[in-house]
């Protein structure tokens, strides 16, 4: 894929007030942990997840996707009127149909001229989003598009906690295919993208490479898409272990293909902003990309894993803690249970 007339023209990040810790999970977990005779604090050591965020209860994943939304057009300087088309990119959804993109579209007061559609990849819908909008673009059907996200995870880490809770044949297997929900947590982005000639000068969004790994789609499952009603109940099941080593063999591969499509060579990416999963996926991954990982930006130890929300979060926030300067090469490099990845590439 590559891109010649599409700039990204603002992000806007939202995150819950509400955090939680590690350690109050492992307490609420405390009967699981005596059976196991598992000590306090393995879940940070594993992980190197200190704290996740969640929504207020009752909050909708709409609800984080429209305060992003706006906070996005705001900073970019552009009129919900003038956008042409949204799309909602998160594995939450308000519910199985219509579209989580409609509430969004109906709460920002976009037009009725602007399309919308949602967009569900697991922890890749953000880009799959960037693509579509870059896309819509390059072929001069649009000048303006948004791409929303908003995870929610309270439901996901609640069930999990009951599950495990109320279990009398809970074995020590099970309870490892359940840590990885345990690491989910809340937030939501939005970002502008924009044909060249209505740019405010913003950086070159070039294009990227995606490849599939589908023999490991057992990897990482979760429950029937239900929505977030009052009775919904989510699970996920997880090996992560194996889904750790398929995903960096598979970004392996990525990589070399992704530097190609754009002619660049491992020492002209400046920066990397990656999918944070917990601090082994990050180690091996940059270990495989052979990549120094002391120029990570790092979200994962306060934010835990937000799904599709994680790499345009992280690379909005390190922009903002650092901002690049002008010439310098990102990669957004994003990992997606199924197994698929995705890697992109911004010129500032």
């Amino acid at each position: 894929m590559r891109f010649e007339r599409n700039c990204l023209a603002s992000y806007g990040c939202v995150l819950p007030e509400e955090v939680v810790t590690s350690a109050e999970l492992e307490r609420r977990l405390a009967p699981v942990y005596e059976r196991f005779r598992l000590h306090e604090g393995r879940l940070e050591l594993m992980t190197g997840i200190r704290e996740r965020r969640f929504w207020e209860p009752g909050a909708l994943p709409s609800d984080g996707s429209t305060r992003a939304g706006r906070l996005a057009l705001e900073r970019a300087g552009v009129a919900p009127a003038d956008i042409d088309y949204l799309v909602h990119t998160s594995v939450s959804r308000d519910f199985l149909e219509p579209a989580t993109a409609s509430v969004v579209h109906r709460n920002l007061g976009l037009s009725h001229r602007a399309g919308f559609c949602d967009i569900s990849n697991a922890c890749l819908g953000f880009l799959n989003g960037m693509v579509t909008v870059a896309n819509m673009i390059e072929l001069g059907q649009i000048k303006r598009g948004l791409i929303v996200a908003g995870e929610s995870s309270r439901q996901l880490v609640e069930t999990t906690l009951d599950q495990l809770l109320s279990d009398p044949k809970l074995t020590k297997k099970k309870l490892n295919l359940a840590l990885a929900s345990l690491t989910i947590g809340s937030g939501a982005v939005a970002l502008v993208l924009t044909h060249e000639s209505v740019s405010n000068g913003g950086p070159r969004f070039l294009g990227g490479v995606v490849r599939a790994a589908t023999q490991h789609h057992e990897l990482c499952q979760g429950s029937a898409d239900t929505g977030f009603g009052e009775n919904a109940a989510m699970s996920m099941v997880t090996d992560s272990e194996s889904l750790l080593n398929a995903g960096c063999a598979l970004a392996g591969e990525t990589w070399g293909e992704f530097q190609g499509a754009l002619g660049w060579s491992s020492g002209d990416i400046d920066r990397c902003y990656t999918h944070q999963v917990g601090i082994a996926h990050r180690d091996r991954l940059y270990e495989t990309l052979q990549r120094d990982p002391a120029g990570d930006f790092a979200t994962l130890d306060f934010l835990g894993n937000v799904g599709s929300v994680s790499v345009p979060l992280t690379m909005a926030m390190g922009i903002e803690a650092r901002p690049p300067r002008s010439g310098e090469h990102i990669a957004m490099l994003g990992i997606g249970s199924g197994l698929s990845c995705m890697m992109l590439g911004v010129e500032w």
